[in-house]
């Protein structure tokens, strides 16, 4: 059996009460890749900080 460290303190009363108030059970909201709900205003691969912005102006003229 594997041990979870909970993050609600002290347990004193209800165990199980308390565990199911837990992060571990928070429910979790999943976006559609296909069809209804799935579009995504913002693309998937933004651009990234590590490219230098000398090397993208001498690109562009």
């Amino acid at each position: 059996m594997t041990k979870y460290q909970h993050t609600r303190g002290e347990i004193k009363d209800n165990a199980i009460k308390a565990l199911l108030h837990d992060r571990l059970f928070r429910e979790k909201i999943e976006r559609n890749r296909k069809g209804k709900g799935s579009y995504q205003r913002k693309p998937k691969h933004a651009k990234r900080g590590d490219e230098s912005p000398i090397i993208n102006s001498f690109l562009f003229y």
